[in-house]
Order: structure tokens, then C-alpha cells, then sequence
């Protein structure tokens, strides 16, 4: 029998679309199930039912829905009656929680139009330089040109001459040649954690970090997965204070959430002398 029902709320929600839309508005409120005094109506099965559903498919929708409707109103029924002392307590709870989010989202609208977004060089190394101390690196920083490619090239010889050498039309040419290597950087002026440095090459886990952390460093290697070229220009260690230029994009965001912070106090302290002057807020 209940099947029944579903079926033919299913068959209505395909038909009321033929009708007029004075007729689909009289539908909007017609009830599907009931629990207590809690009723579902149509419009919501409708609000969720997913479209170009086979026959079949929307009625196992609508019974698997109605049925988690019902489970979900059965339980809070039981939790209402059984939990009346913390009733309060529950109802507060969402109050402030609804609150919040209400609060939250205005904020992060006026934040958004209110903002000043643009940070410049200028600020960015003013910042640095006064709080030059607090960027001491935790882990070592390299600067380095690699390749990993086939160990059976023809060309192997010529291809480590061009990559030792530090002309710019050398660097250039290897640029136009990236497709003939498995992987590659050749812009050695950006730093990359040394970490992430293993995690790129594998045959480097096993060799002594001593070994590789030196500056000027050129490295060769081969094994089962081909050649590798590595030059390392430049190093920096723990302890030692990170470059302007790698922790730019952090003092970015420190001076942003520092704006942040000040207009939303400067929006609190103007709200709260607006209320005050327009009698809007008194204290007794």
C-alpha cells in the first residue's frame, strides 16, 4: 500500500508539469507523510528529486526519501521528549550558532567590499626587514637547475657540456629541448625546500646530504630510470633567515589579515557610536 502512495506522488510530480501554473501553485502545499505534527509536502520532494530520473528511479527516490524524512522526525520527537532539561540549552545553543553565521557572513561582506587588497613591494620589505628575525627557516632552502632524462643518449656528452654552462643562450637552448626530458628546472633563481627537492629525484634520498648541500655543487648520476644532471647554486640552512623573495607570499597574507583585523574593529567601534548617537543603544 505505501508503495502505492509513492507511486502515485512520483506519477503527480511528472504530471503537474502539463498543467497550467495556477494548478502547480494549488499543489505546492499538498502533504506526502506525517509524523506527529510534522508534515512533508510535495514542493520539498520536488525541491530535491533529481531530474530525467527513469520511472523506477524517482519512485525508489521518493520512498527512500520519505522514509529518511520520517526516521530523522521519529528520532528528534524521541530526543525532544527525553532530553527535556537540556531543551534550553539545545535552543540556545542554535540561537548563537545562527547568530554567528549571520554575523560571520555580514563581516565577510564588508570585508570583501571594504578591503584594500593592493600590497606593494614596499610594504612587503618594510615588513621583512622589521620583523627580519621571525623568518629564520626550519629547514633547508636550495637554488638549483636539474634534469632527468634517458641514460642512453647519443648526445649524452654534448648535453652535459650545455648544462653545466652558465650562459644564458645555453639555458635557453636546453628550454627548447624540456620535451626530450622526463623532468627538468631550469630557473635556478627560485628557492625549494630541500624536502620537496628529495621527493623530486629519488636517487638523491640515498646519497649524503653533507654531500649535496654545497654551494656550487654539480651533481651526476645514473641508474635503471636514466641520467641525472643536478647543479646546486645555491644553499641556505636552518637557523639561517629566509630570502625576501620566498616569504613574500606569506608576508602578503600577514599584512592582509592585519587589515582585516583593523576594519572589523574600526566597523564594530563606528556601529556601536552610530547606535549610541541615534539612541539606538543605551546602558541603564
Amino acid at each position: 500500500m505505501f508503495r502505492n502512495i509513492i507511486y502515485i506522488v512520483t506519477m503527480m510530480l511528472f504530471i503537474s508539469c502539463e498543467f497550467p501554473m495556477k494548478f502547480k501553485k494549488e499543489e505546492i502545499k499538498m502533504p506526502v507523510a506525517k509524523v506527529y505534527n510534522k508534515i512533508l509536502y510535495q514542493s520539498e520532494i520536488d525541491a530535491v528529486l533529481v531530474s530525467n530520473l527513469a520511472k523506477q528511479d524517482s519512485v525508489l527516490f521518493v520512498e527512500n526519501y520519505i522514509n529518511s524524512w520520517a526516521k530523522q522526525q521519529l528520532l528528534l520527537h524521541q530526543a525532544e521528549l527525553n532530553l527535556k532539561d537540556e531543551t534550553i540549552s539545545f535552543e540556545k545553543l542554535v540561537s548563537d550558532y545562527r547568530a554567528t553565521l549571520f554575523i560571520n557572513a555580514y563581516k565577510e561582506a564588508l570585508v570583501s567590499n571594504k578591503l584594500d587588497t593592493l600590497v606593494t613591494d614596499y610594504q612587503i620589505e618594510k615588513y621583512y626587514v622589521a620583523n627580519h628575525d621571525n623568518f629564520k627557516l626550519n629547514e633547508e632552502l636550495v637554488q638549483l637547475k636539474y634534469l632527468h632524462t634517458n641514460k642512453n643518449r647519443a648526445d649524452k656528452r654534448g648535453l652535459i657540456k650545455l648544462f653545466k654552462s652558465n650562459k644564458a643562450t645555453d639555458k635557453d637552448s636546453l628550454q627548447l629541448r624540456t620535451l626530450e626530458f622526463k623532468s627538468f628546472n631550469f630557473n635556478d633563481s627560485i628557492w625549494i625546500k630541500y624536502n620537496d627537492l628529495l621527493n623530486e629525484i629519488d636517487y638523491l634520498k640515498s646519497e649524503n646530504k653533507k654531500n649535496i648541500l654545497k654551494k656550487s655543487n654539480f651533481l651526476q648520476k645514473e641508474d635503471s630510470l636514466g641520467l641525472y644532471l643536478i647543479t646546486i647554486k645555491d644553499v641556505l640552512k636552518r637557523n639561517e633567515i629566509a630570502p625576501i623573495n620566498y616569504v613574500s607570499p606569506t608576508i602578503k597574507q600577514i599584512i592582509l589579515h592585519k587589515r582585516k583585523l583593523e576594519l572589523l574593529r574600526k566597523i564594530e567601534v563606528d556601529l556601536l557610536n552610530d547606535a549610541i548617537k541615534n539612541q539606538k543603544f543605551e546602558t541603564y
